[in-house]
C-alpha cells in the first residue's frame, strides 16, 4: 500500500512541476519549451528518413467472384492502414502466412471488432450508416512479427484499395520512446515521473503519511501493477534535471495533524469476470478514534488520486461469437450462405478467441443455411408452332416463347436460365416442291485403264416422298446411269487383259465394280484387239464386282438443268440440290462445302434473229407435239422446227420481259 501511495504522491507532484503557468510545452525528449515530436517512425526529433512509407491504391479490375489477394503487409510494419475507397458489397480479409485466417476468413464475414495478429491488434471497421459511403477498413499500430496477406472477397466492381504502412529503412534510429506512451503524455490522466531524487524528496516529506497508514493491509508492487505505472530508471537518463527547471511548487500550509485520509474500502468492480478495475475510497478520519469527519477537516492537496486496481481477473465463460451471414450463393431459387462461429472469451476488455472445446457446454450455432431471395423465373411456351412458312420444300415455324416470373409477369430474358431457353423457331420441310430426277456427279475415274470402259453416277427419283423407283412420278425419262469413256488403246499378247476396277457404284453401303475384258494381242509396241473367241482357251476373269466402301452416310443429290431462261443476251437455269441419307430420306448431314449449285448463268451470246428456210413443220398435227411440250427432243424439234421455233421465241420473250 506504501509504494502504490508514494507513487500516486509522486505522480501528483509531477504534474504539479510540469504543468507550468507560462504555457511553455514539454517536448518528446522531456525538456520544457522543446518543440522536438515524434516523426512518423518513431524517432524523437527525427526527420522522417529512418523509415520508408509504402502506399499504394489496388485497383485491379476483377472478374471471378471469390478471395483476391490486394497487399502484402511485412514482417516489421508499423502504422498500418488498409482502407476501401468507398463502401460496396465487398469485403476485406486477413490471413497470415501460415495460413491462419486473421478477419473474414472461410467464407464467412466477422463482426467489427478487435482482432490479434501478426503481433498486433487490428480493428477491424465497417460503417452500416445508411448515409455514410466510407468502406471498410483495418487499423493497427504494429509492428507485425510475420508477413500477413490481405485479400478482398469480391462480389462486385472493386472500388479500389488504398493501403499503407511503415517499415524501418536501413538507416534508421531505434525509437527512444517505449512504445506504449511517448514522455509527457498522459497515462490514466497523470504524467509519469521520471526523475529519481525528485521522487525521494517528496516521498521524504511525506513519510509520516506511512505511519498513519500502518494500519491498512500492504499492497504488493506486483508486475502488473508496474505495467499500469511504467516508471523509468534513473540510470537510463541524466541523474539531475536541467538548470531550466521550474523549482518545485511551494506546499500547501499543513492543516491539523489530528485527521488524516484514509482507505474505506473500493468501488464495485466493473465487471464480474474478465479482468475488470474498482478504486480505493479515501475519507477523511480522525487520527485517534478513526471516525469519519467531514473532508474539510484533512488536507485536500494530500488526498491520494485513487489507482485503478484489477479485480476479478478469472476469465469469463466461453462463449459462440456468431459472425453475420454471408450473402446468398443465388440470387435466386434455393441458395446456401455461411457465417462464422468462434469459441471466444473476454479477457481484460478484450475478447481472444479460444480452442472449440471451451464452448462445448453450449449448443453450436449452424454454420451454413439455406436461403432463398426469390423464386426463379423459367420459361413458359405460349403457342403452338404455326405453320410452315412454305407450301414446299424447306420453310420455317415459329411459336412464343416468355419468361414469366413466379407471380406471373412476363419479365425479361435474363432473368431465366438462357441455357434452359426453348426453341421459338425452328426448319420445317414440306417435301419437294417438283417430280424430278435427282442425280449425283458422274464418278471421276473410267473403269478401265487403257481401251473403253465407263463413268458412272447415281439416280433417284425425287416426288413427295423419297423413292428409288424409276416409273414412280418422274416418267419414263431416267437419266443414264453410266457413260462411256476411253483412255486410249491397249497393247500385248493375247490373253485376256482386264482393265482397272470402275469406283464402286455407290459411295457407301454394297454397290458392284465393273472392268472392261477383252481379248488383246500384245506386239511390241501395240495392243491388237482379237475376237473374245481368241481368248476361249483362257479363263475370262469376272467383269464385276461387289464392293463396300463404307456405311453409308448423306450425300448430295440434285435434278437436271431447266431450259435456259433466255434464248439469247444472258439467262440462267436452275436445277434443284437435295442432301439424302443411305434410306434415301432427306438429312442435313452433307458437307455444305461440296453443295452443287443450284443456279447458272447460259446463252450469253448476242440475239440475232435468223431465219432458216429450212425449218418447216413436216406434220399437220405439231401443235400437238408443242402443246405436250414434246420440242425439247431432237426428233420433234425437227419434224416440227416451225412451231417449236415459234414456241420457244415467245418463252424466250415472255422471260426476257420479267
Amino acid at each position: 500500500m506504501f509504494v502504490s501511495y508514494l507513487i500516486l504522491t509522486l505522480l501528483h507532484v509531477q504534474t504539479a512541476v510540469l504543468a507550468r503557468p507560462g504555457g511553455e510545452n514539454i517536448g518528446c525528449d522531456d525538456y520544457l519549451g522543446s518543440d522536438k515530436v515524434v516523426d512518423k517512425c518513431g524517432v524523437c526529433g527525427g526527420d522522417n528518413t529512418g523509415c520508408q512509407v509504402v502506399s499504394g491504391v489496388f485497383k485491379h479490375a476483377l472478374t471471378s467472384l471469390g478471395y483476391h489477394r490486394v497487399v502484402e503487409i511485412p514482417q516489421g510494419a508499423t502504422k498500418i492502414n488498409i482502407t476501401e475507397m468507398y463502401k460496396s458489397n465487398n469485403y476485406l480479409a486477413l490471413r497470415s502466412r501460415s495460413g491462419r485466417s486473421i478477419i473474414n476468413g472461410n467464407w464467412a464475414i466477422d463482426r467489427p471488432g478487435k482482432y490479434e495478429g501478426g503481433g498486433t491488434m487490428f480493428t477491424y471497421k465497417r460503417p452500416n450508416e445508411i448515409s455514410s459511403t466510407a468502406g471498410e477498413s483495418f487499423l493497427a499500430e504494429g509492428p507485425t512479427n510475420e508477413i500477413l496477406d490481405v485479400y478482398m472477397i469480391h462480389q462486385q466492381p472493386n472500388p479500389g484499395v488504398h493501403y499503407e504502412y511503415v517499415i524501418m529503412g536501413t538507416n534508421a534510429i531505434s525509437p527512444q520512446v517505449p512504445p506504449h506512451r511517448r514522455p509527457g503524455e498522459p497515462f490514466n490522466g497523470q504524467l509519469v515521473t521520471e526523475d529519481r531524487s525528485q521522487e525521494e524528496g517528496e516521498a521524504k516529506g511525506r513519510n509520516e503519511k506511512k505511519e498513519d497508514l500502518r494500519g491498512e493491509a500492504p499492497e504488493t508492487f506486483t508486475s502488473e501493477s508496474a505495467q499500469t505505472f511504467p516508471v523509468r530508471h534513473p540510470e537510463r537518463f541524466s541523474p539531475r534535471r536541467p538548470d531550466t527547471l521550474v523549482p518545485p511548487a511551494p506546499q500547501p500550509p499543513r492543516r491539523s495533524r489530528d485527521h488524516n485520509w484514509k482507505q474505506l474500502g473500493t468501488t464495485e468492480c466493473s465487471t464480474t469476470c474478465g479482468k475488470g478495475s474498482q478504486y480505493p475510497i479515501f475519507r477523511c478520519v480522525h487520527r485517534s478514534t478513526h471516525e469519519e469527519a467531514p473532508e474539510s477537516y484533512c488536507d485536500s492537496s494530500m488526498k491520494p488520486t485513487p489507482e485503478e486496481e484489477p479485480c476479478n481477473i478469472f476469465p469469463c465463460p466461453a462463449f459462440w461469437d456468431i459472425g453475420e451471414w454471408s450473402e446468398c450463393s443465388k440470387t435466386c431459387g434455393l441458395g446456401m450462405q455461411h457465417r462464422q462461429v468462434l469459441c471466444r472469451q473476454v479477457y481484460a476488455n478484450r475478447s481472444l478467441t479460444v480452442q472449440p472445446y471451451r464452448c462445448q457446454h453450449l449448443e453450436k450455432p449452424e454454420t451454413t443455411s439455406t436461403c432463398q431471395l426469390k423464386i426463379c423465373s423459367e420459361w413458359q411456351i405460349r403457342t403452338d408452332w404455326t405453320s410452315c412458312s412454305v407450301p414446299c420444300g424447306v420453310g420455317q415455324r415459329t411459336r412464343d416463347v416468355k419468361c414469366v416470373s413466379n407471380i406471373g409477369d412476363v419479365v425479361d430474358d435474363e432473368e431465366c436460365n438462357m441455357k434452359l431457353r426453348p426453341n421459338d423457331i425452328e426448319n420445317c420441310d414440306m417435301g419437294p416442291c417438283a417430280k424430278s430426277w435427282f442425280l449425283t456427279e458422274w464418278s471421276e475415274r473410267c473403269s478401265a485403264e487403257c481401251g473403253a470402259g465407263v463413268r458412272t453416277r447415281s439416280v433417284v427419283c425425287m416426288t413427295n416422298h423419297v423413292s428409288s423407283l424409276p416409273l414412280e412420278g418422274c416418267g419414263n425419262n431416267r437419266p443414264a446411269e453410266a457413260t462411256p469413256c476411253d483412255n486410249g488403246p491397249c497393247t500385248g499378247k493375247v490373253e485376256w487383259f482386264t482393265g482397272s476396277w470402275s469406283q464402286c457404284s455407290i459411295e457407301c453401303g454394297s454397290g458392284t465394280q465393273q472392268r472392261e475384258v477383252i481379248c488383246v494381242r500384245k506386239n511390241a509396241d501395240t495392243f491388237e484387239v482379237l475376237d473374245p473367241s481368241e481368248c476361249s482357251f483362257l479363263e475370262k476373269p469376272p467383269s464385276q464386282q461387289s464392293c463396300h466402301l463404307k456405311p453409308c452416310g448423306a450425300k448430295w443429290f440434285s435434278t437436271e438443268w431447266s431450259m435456259c431462261s433466255k434464248s439469247c443476251q444472258g439467262g440462267f437455269r436452275v436445277r434443284e440440290v437435295r442432301c439424302l441419307s443411305d434410306d434415301m430420306a432427306l438429312s442435313n448431314l452433307c458437307d455444305p462445302q461440296l453443295k452443287p449449285e443450284e443456279r447458272e448463268s447460259c446463252n450469253p451470246q448476242d440475239c440475232v434473229p435468223e431465219v432458216d428456210e429450212n425449218c418447216k413443220d413436216k406434220y399437220y398435227n405439231c401443235n400437238v407435239v408443242v402443246q405436250a411440250r414434246l420440242c425439247v427432243y431432237n426428233y420433234y424439234k425437227t419434224a416440227c422446227c416451225a412451231s417449236c421455233t415459234r414456241v420457244a421465241n415467245r418463252q424466250t420473250g415472255f422471260l426476257g420481259s420479267r
